[in-house]
């Protein structure tokens, strides 16, 4: 045997032994996950952005038998960890949790270092968490019209929260005021819990909240909910109306929070991401708990959430135009 024929049949040795091997690449959804997922949450604990994938992601750590680590990763207005995510193995285990604020940020802030539809593939909504527009009892405010009649009186003297810039409590304060025609000061803080705490003391006047974080206190009489920001009534708050109900046309604003992983994630991980988020959401167990939360179900499609991402990337530039927000 001379050498080309030595060299040709151990190239057809190997081209055996490779054919018996399983495939080499990316995480297959065949074995998705045989270890412990890394979960980002660009927010502070205690958000409804927390409270809610820790719900759903429990169950859903419970049916496939790995754990979902969840790892708060709050500062730049979100930024920091959903460009932790963007950096990430595209292997199905790192995922993050984000809300609308995915597009928003990047349309307040300059040099964000992601691109919402560039960058990541959605997986689904975990569910709507109406906004709640909330007030100290002590302001003595005790309607939408009393609050617009008293902002118009005293121009620029309403100061309003807002959980960082960019936000969804933000934009939708934003579309809320420019609707109702009144000027206001913005406040930013790190998180909701802070926000809804000087809230409450009266050193913030109002805030537009994650219904999540804000209804014990309203429960308890500590805050006064005035108005809803959701194109429909909150199920947790049915006797509140919503502000276009409140006489403010075109001020309605959807929150919802959502699963993410790296754009080149492969597809098929991605379906059977979505089937056991999904089949989490439903199990009745869940569901009680995401009432008690005050969130809506709101499930979608991998394709039709990444459209909805597209779509709301180009509403949120034209909302931030409109409200004359320079880049920071």
């Amino acid at each position: 045997m001379n050498r080309r024929e030595i060299l040709k049949a151990g190239m057809g040795s190997l081209t055996a032994v490779a054919a018996g091997l399983p495939a080499m690449g990316p995480a297959r959804a065949a074995d998705w996950p045989t270890k412990a997922v890394r979960v980002v949450v660009p927010y502070a604990p205690g958000s409804a952005t927390d409270l809610v994938p820790r719900t759903v992601l429990e169950q859903v750590g419970h049916d496939v038998g790995q754990s979902f680590v969840v790892e708060n990763r709050p500062g730049g207005g979100t930024t920091v960890g959903s460009n932790q995510v963007k950096q990430a193995d595209p292997d199905g285990y790192t995922m993050l949790i984000h809300s609308n604020a995915i597009v928003t940020v990047p349309a307040i802030q300059a040099n964000v270092p992601y691109d919402p539809v560039a960058d990541f593939s959605a997986i689904t909504p975990l569910g709507n968490v109406p906004m709640v527009l909330v007030v100290a009892p002590s302001k003595g405010i005790k309607s939408v019209k009393e609050l617009v009649a008293k902002a118009k009186a005293n121009p620029g003297q309403i100061n309003y929260g807002a959980a960082g810039i960019g936000t969804p409590p933000h934009l939708a304060m934003e579309r809320f005021r420019l609707a109702a025609g009144f000027e206001g000061q913005l406040v930013p803080f790190k998180g909701a819990p802070e926000a809804l705490t000087e809230t409450m003391t009266g050193r913030i006047d109002i805030y537009f909240a994650p219904i999540t974080p804000a209804l014990p206190l309203i429960r308890d009489g500590k805050l006064l909910a005035l108005t809803v920001a959701s194109s429909k009534r909150a199920s947790a708050l049915p006797d509140v109306p919503t502000s276009i109900e409140a006489g403010v046309p075109d001020s309605d604003f959807d929150f919802w929070v959502g699963a993410f992983v790296p754009k080149k994630t492969p597809r098929d991980v991605v379906a059977k991401m979505h089937a056991s988020i999904v089949k989490a959401i439903k199990t009745p167990s869940v569901q009680e708990k995401l009432g008690k939360l005050g969130v809506e179900e709101l499930i979608m499609t991998p394709e039709a959430f990444d459209a909805r991402i597209a779509k709301e990337a180009v509403i949120a530039k034209k909302l931030a135009k409109d409200a004359k927000i320079e880049p920071q």
